[in-house]
């Protein structure tokens, strides 16, 4: 009974924007391969997958952004009451056709304490908005909180878009490079971090963002701590599977089978890094009846991290995914979250 009243909670709170949920084409992507070296006389499919098995040789090279001096800090006006510290700009690495998409946004919430920060990774189709309150609790509890924008999203979007469609999406090696995009706007976040005099560095992710920011840590030796919120561990059963991108599944049927995608989504799946974790101090958060983040991959990827043996903290919520957001849930999430962050960063 408890968990019929989930689903059917979750289904209605997903059903609420299903309005503006669209069926797009299903496209290789061929554009966002680099060409150098590349034949056109491969099939598709077969060009992504050399470029994806490329990758997967050195994903170091993949996600590590040339440094950059172009940040920009705005301070939060002294006489507001909000408790926002400033406004950070800085370009992406990752130059898209999208002008509004290549100039990243993040706001502070700085503590008192100077030493330790996270960089916060809020959900997909998060306004800017989301995650404000959860930075602000950590600032509270001591740790500064720089909340990213994600790319296609808030301020990053074209005026084309009415969500977050091109960083998830039944376009194959778009998906790979804005979810890659996201990972060097991260670590660019993290050096400004260093360079302010943080010395203690983590990520904070939450659904897609949790992805992210795993991604993020593999590859960030800066990184003490990941909490990670929502969990799986292939990119690719989530979009498959999920109540949440139902639409996206819509336009990859019929184009390309589950094992297939996965194999093509390796560069940005938490599966293809576990072992990079193992000297990460790590929290596992996933939702009991999560439609969103299926829970058996959930389970799937805690019981990995504990065969392999990598140190790890797991928290299991009694609600959904979307309920999440939701009282009495959110405010144990942030718990949860907060805790973590105190004990070990």
């Amino acid at each position: 009974m408890i968990t019929r009243f989930f689903h059917h909670w979750e289904t209605r709170l997903a059903d609420a924007k299903r309005t503006q949920r669209l069926v797009r084409p299903f496209e290789w992507g061929l554009e966002w391969i680099p060409q150098n070296g590349h034949s056109n006389d491969e099939a598709p499919h077969q060009r992504v997958r050399t470029w994806v098995d490329e990758v997967m040789a050195n994903t170091d090279a993949f996600f590590t952004p040339p440094p950059t001096d172009k940040y920009a800090f705005s301070p939060a006006d002294p006489d507001s009451s909000d408790e926002e510290t400033g406004t950070l700009t800085f370009p992406s690495a990752l130059i898209t056709p999208h002008a509004e998409n290549n100039l990243v946004w993040a706001r502070l919430f700085a503590a008192k304490d100077k030493k330790r920060a996270v960089v916060v990774l809020p959900q997909w189709n998060s306004d800017a908005g989301g995650h404000v309150g959860l930075s602000k609790l950590f600032a509270r509890v001591g740790v500064t909180a720089l909340r990213l924008s994600l790319p296609y999203h808030d301020r990053r979007m074209p005026p084309e878009l009415a969500r977050a469609d091109y960083i998830v999406s039944s376009n194959v090696v778009r998906t790979l490079q804005v979810c890659r995009q996201a990972v060097m706007d991260a670590r660019r976040a993290l050096w400004w971090l260093r360079d302010q005099g943080y010395e203690r560095l983590g990520l904070v992710g939450t659904s897609l963002g949790s992805c992210l920011a795993m991604l993020t840590a593999s590859h960030e030796p800066l990184v003490r701590v990941q909490a990670l919120n929502h969990v799986s561990p292939f990119f690719a059963d989530v979009v498959w599977r999920g109540l949440s991108t139902a639409h996206v599944r819509a336009g990859l049927d019929g184009h390309i089978e589950l094992e297939t995608l996965r194999e093509l989504w390796r560069p940005i799946s938490p599966w293809s890094y576990l072992e990079r974790s193992r000297h990460k101090k790590t929290l596992l958060v996933y939702a009991k009846y999560d439609l969103t983040f299926p829970v058996d991959l959930s389970v799937k990827l805690v019981d990995e991290f504990a065969r392999l043996s990598i140190p790890t903290e797991v928290a299991r919520l009694p609600c959904g995914h979307y309920s999440t957001g939701k009282a009495p849930f959110k405010f144990l999430d942030g718990y949860y979250l907060a805790r973590f962050l105190t004990r070990n960063l």
